[in-house]
């Protein structure tokens, strides 16, 4: 199966990488879904929801610091520096990702659409200010403080810059990610349940447009009945050896059309 994916990721002209929060478990960030996933601990609708954060705010600020402070301490595992090299090599083009742990753009990914939004953003809830946390280097002091964050711009609460569940995803984003996958001749889906709408189209849509679909997850999802190749194994223990697989077949191809010239 392994030299089947590699064969296929080789020989595509458009391929696109589609992940969840599977990709980021051997980094150590919790998944959401699993026996040991965030949502069997805490109730999304008391931390994760618009309604959540207006009727108390300094709670749902208080888990977020606290994820902040968790995904922090992670790194990026093989499965995304794997990722990044398929980019570097022109054989992904693209990676789009459900997760806002930001470990896809420190393990070097370009060009990364996240299609829920990124933990290290804040924005306003009453104007249009926004602030990359890494970017302005207060993420350490916004972390470490106790105090409700306020709009620099206009003193309005500052809000995650992620997708609450009853929100919906950034129109602009998500046309992107749509546009992406109807151009893609393969997808590579990495740690994802395939459940979370509307992002769970993007296989079907490379799928239905006659591209293929490679699935590496250490369980059955609900994108495995369509996947054409399917690596039943955690991302972080077999994208390295995928990676191995790809390049050499892109070394051999390449030196058959040297050897082809010379005829």
């Amino acid at each position: 199966m392994m030299g089947e994916a590699a064969n296929l990721l080789a020989k595509s002209k458009f391929a696109i990488a589609f992940t969840g929060a599977g990709i980021s478990a051997g980094s150590g960030i919790p998944t959401f879904r699993d026996s040991e996933g965030l949502w069997r601990r805490y109730r999304p609708e008391e931390l994760a929801t618009p309604s959540a954060f207006q009727k108390n705010p300094a709670l749902v600020w208080e888990f977020y610091r606290w994820r902040m402070k968790k995904i922090l301490e992670a790194r990026p595992n093989a499965a995304h520096y794997a990722l990044a090299e398929l980019e570097r090599l022109g054989v992904i083009k693209a990676v789009i990702t459900q997760n806002v742990d930001d470990l896809h753009r420190e393990s070097g990914t370009k060009n990364l659409l996240e299609l829920h939004g990124n933990i290290f953003r804040v924005r306003c809830t009453s104007c249009d200010y926004k602030e990359n946390l890494k970017e302005s280097e207060r993420l350490e002091e916004f972390v470490s403080s106790k105090d409700l964050p306020r709009c620099p711009r206009c003193g309005a609460l500052l809000r995650p810059d992620v997708v609450w569940f009853g929100e919906s995803l950034p129109s602009d984003v998500l046309e992107r990610a749509f546009s992406l996958a109807r151009k893609a001749d393969l997808v590579l889906v990495v740690g994802t349940s395939g459940v979370v709408y509307p992002a769970a189209y993007i296989p079907y849509i490379v799928k239905e447009g006659g591209g293929r679909v490679i699935e590496i997850n250490p369980k059955v999802s609900a994108i495995t009945p369509i996947a054409d190749v399917f690596i039943r194994a955690p991302a972080e223990d077999v994208m390295e050896e995928l990676l191995r697989k790809v390049r050499d077949f892109i070394e051999n191809g390449s030196r058959q059309r040297e050897r082809l010239k010379t005829l």
